[in-house]
């Protein structure tokens, strides 16, 4: 079975380098015809075209500039063949004095080259006015030209050929610029990218753990498949489908594989690339991409990040509708409520962030169903992980029930970065199967950090030691806390120590109980720190943000307090300070709210140091086999400290809070 669940059939068998949707090689040569051929990815031939031309000037002026070859002799050796009367003729430009010779000579004397009787000379700035009457004696025709210039061919290329080469330049780029998507013609063309049906690969079998999500969409995608069942009995698709949930869940991912499924053009393209600096550019681009669709319909139409430019409208920093994202979210409401119902073509958009949408875009009419895409539980990781490792081939070792129940809170993301991590450190070990050792030091390198090679000193590394020994036996001891699933003294990230606590199964409620006991736990290392040295240091600064976030939201934001009761005190996650609650509160309600903060970690505080009191032999066994070993497993922690490993269950399916306690080496 483990073989079977980890063979790739062949048609998935591409290779992992191709792009989803591109053309073919052969396809894009077909396509570049024209001017197309010279302008490439990177206009690599353009500029070898521009440099060619350039070239071909330059050596065509050199060519026609090439004066008539004369012998250069100097100016004594010309005079003498005058006197000698071997001069037939001379020609005079400026100082310079062409001419030719009656019988052929060769100067030097003794050079190889052959005698010639067309020369060339210099006139010397001291005056020879016995010159002018010694050519008449000898009988030589005199002449005098201007100074030599240029042809007419030479003229023309020297003098408009850069022109004319800048010319054909400034129209090529410009054909170029408005051909395509953002030039100066092409500013309010859509930067969507078009995914054939034939070119899509991803499906709703490369989808898992999100199975809500997807049944969602399951009957959108047979809308389009067949229409004809749906418009008889009067019923509409939705116009638009809203995906939101946190980062790495899988959004993009069912947009893939509901175009990929339902066989129809994909447009896909991110909010943000609506908008240019130019205004104007982000409606006309809207409009450009949905008659596109419509063109090509039915179609679907993919918005990634939709909180890019569908942001509430009237807020401080607008300036009514003269803001660039305004407009473009105002043409995205009049595109989406302008359709018919029967143009096939369907919108989805994702985002992080649907809490900041504009109410416009929620309302029926425009994204009518609202898709939330939820973590995945343990079963939901299991299926993610086996369609991760179809291509991995897997050693007999490794378990993905038990690697899905010791990564809760991951999404698909994550998941999939960890299977890639363990194949890597597999290819480097040189292994042929993805081990259960690789697994787990990859999901060490995921959550915990990369090891640093720090070198503690004796006395640090035993402080480290009681620190981790500290939580970790707290949370051995407390009942109803997550099993202690690591302890390390190997410094990782900016952490000089971590102990590790996951629960059985994934968490959807927590108790009060429960947070008591994190809180205690988290304050082991400090306590442990005291108990022992009677000193404190900066290690535990993570642990002191940790709880006391966690004690103000227990008292504010759960009404875990009986002095403040069931009072919302703190804002909604994501809001600054005390804004919004904190302005509607009594300055008594603020003291008795920060009192009781201060009574959950102090009493939290005296119990850590009571118990690590108590056992304190424990405390010391788990020191020792520290420092011999630094790192200690599950089983091996437990046994140390004595102590019978609890059976803990879940109550359901969530996020589960913060259970790493890494200690920061930094002040």
């Amino acid at each position: 079975m483990a073989d079977e669940r980890r063979e790739t059939t062949d048609d998935r068998a591409e290779p992992p380098w191709r792009v989803e949707g591109a053309r073919e090689p052969a396809e894009r040569e077909e396509k570049r015809t024209g001017w197309a051929r010279f302008r490439p990815q990177g206009g690599r031939r353009f500029w070898l075209l521009v440099a060619a031309l350039l070239l071909l000037n330059w050596v065509l002026v050199r060519q026609l500039d090439q004066p008539e070859p004369r012998l250069e002799v100097p100016y004594t050796v010309f005079r003498a063949q005058v006197e000698d009367g071997n001069v037939s003729s001379v020609v005079t430009r400026g100082d310079t004095i062409e001419g030719n010779f009656k019988k052929a000579i060769r100067y030097p004397a003794d050079s190889g080259e052959d005698p010639q009787t067309k020369f060339s000379t210099l006139r010397p700035p001291l005056q020879d006015e016995r010159l002018l009457p010694l050519l008449v004696k000898q009988g030589v025709t005199i002449d005098s030209q201007p100074p030599a210039g240029r042809g007419a061919l030479s003229t023309i290329l020297v003098t408009f050929g850069p022109t004319l080469l800048f010319v054909f330049l400034f129209f090529f780029l410009l054909r170029r610029l408005g051909s395509g998507v953002g030039g100066i013609s092409g500013l309010g063309r859509s930067k969507a990218r078009r995914y054939e049906a034939t070119a899509q690969r991803t499906t709703f079998a490369d989808v898992a753990g999100i199975e809500e999500a997807q049944d969602e969409l399951v009957e959108i995608v047979d809308f389009l498949k067949n229409p004809d069942k749906y418009r008889r009995i009067g019923a509409a698709i939705p116009r638009g489908v809203l995906l939101s949930g946190p980062p790495g869940t899988g959004k993009t991912l069912l947009a893939r594989a509901m175009a990929g499924e339902a066989g129809v053009p994909f447009f896909s393209l991110s909010a943000s690339e609506f908008v240019e600096m130019v205004v104007g550019v982000g409606a006309s681009r809207v409009r450009d991409l949905f008659n596109q669709a419509k063109d090509e319909a039915p179609a679907i139409i993919f918005i990634d990040e939709l909180d890019a430019v569908g942001r509430a409208r009237g807020g401080s920093n607008q300036f009514a509708g003269h803001d660039e994202r305004e407009q473009t979210l105002n043409q995205i409401l009049t595109e989406m409520d302008g359709f018919s119902g029967s143009e096939g073509v369907i919108v989805i958009a994702s985002t992080n962030r649907p809490e900041i949408l504009d109410p416009a875009l929620l309302r029926p009419g425009r994204f009518d169903r609202h898709v939330v895409v939820n973590p995945p539980d343990q079963r939901g990781r299991r299926a993610i992980l086996a369609v991760h490792t179809r291509g991995v081939p897997l050693a007999d070792d490794v378990d993905l029930d038990q690697l899905a129940s010791t990564t809760p809170g991951m999404v698909g993301a994550d998941l999939r970065n960890l299977i890639n991590e363990s194949a890597l450190l597999a290819a480097r070990r040189d292994h042929e199967r993805v081990t259960r050792s690789d697994i787990s030091d990859a999901l060490e390198k995921v959550i915990l950090g990369a090891e640093r090679k720090l070198m503690l000193s004796e006395a640090d590394k035993e402080r480290t030691a009681y620190h981790e020994a500290g939580h970790a036996l707290l949370g051995m001891l407390l009942p109803g806390s997550d099993p202690v699933r690591k302890v390390s003294i190997v410094p990782r990230g900016r952490a000089l120590g971590v102990t590790l606590q996951t629960p059985e199964a994934d968490r959807y409620g927590y108790s009060a109980d429960f947070l008591r006991h994190r809180i205690v736990t988290a304050l082991g290392g400090r306590a442990a720190e005291e108990l022992v040295y009677g000193e404190y240091t900066t290690g535990a600064e993570a642990d002191l943000q940790y709880v006391t976030g966690l004690a103000r939201s227990m008292v504010g934001r759960w009404g875990m307090s009986e002095a403040v009761g069931p009072l919302s005190v703190l804002p909604p996650p994501g809001s600054q300070g005390l804004a919004a609650a904190g302005e509607l509160l009594a300055d008594e309600t603020r003291r008795l709210f920060d009192a009781e903060v201060r009574r959950i970690v102090d009493d939290a505080y005296d119990r850590a140091t009571l118990l690590l009191s108590e056992h304190r032999s424990q405390l010391d066994a788990l020191v020792a086999a520290l420092l011999e070993h630094e790192t200690l497993e599950e089983a091996d922690a437990y046994r140390i400290a004595g102590i019978e490993r609890p059976h803990v269950s879940g109550n359901g399916a969530g996020p589960v809070p913060e259970v790493l306690l890494p200690e920061t080496d930094t002040l």
